[in-house]
């Protein structure tokens, strides 16, 4: 991971392992975690789509940000989900948003890559 202080973002890929089957195909669970990420992120929601693929299956989830957005997709056959959370301004924070999902899943392993994106040493002068 490079680190950079002048950056437009930071962005979050998050894999979670070992989740509960219960919490990867209910909608309003997986709802308010990203709900929860959001805000301790320091994020404003603009708007959000959640989608269950029946019975057993998983659910695909957004929240568009006024500063970027958080996504998710389940896998309960795998007990698995897959998170990305991208925010962008000084004041947003990803590394809490993924704590949040890490608790609110109940992850019992995970693995978290953050790249910095829009690298300002760049911007046209």
């Amino acid at each position: 991971m490079t680190s950079h202080i002048a950056a437009l973002g930071q962005h979050i890929l998050l894999d979670l392992y070992a989740c509960p089957v219960e919490i990867l195909r209910d909608v309003p669970t997986l709802q308010n975690a990203l709900i929860q990420a959001a805000h301790a992120a320091q994020a404003q929601i603009l708007f959000q789509h959640f989608h269950h693929f029946g019975g057993d299956a998983g659910v695909t989830g957004v929240l568009l940000l006024a500063e970027s957005h958080i996504s998710i997709h389940t896998w309960t056959e795998h007990q698995f989900a897959a998170a990305d959370i991208f925010v962008c301004g000084s004041h947003s924070n990803a590394q809490l948003a993924s704590e949040v999902l890490i608790r609110g899943l109940q992850a019992q392993h995970h693995d978290l890559k953050m790249q910095f994106r829009g690298d300002l040493r760049f911007q046209a002068a």
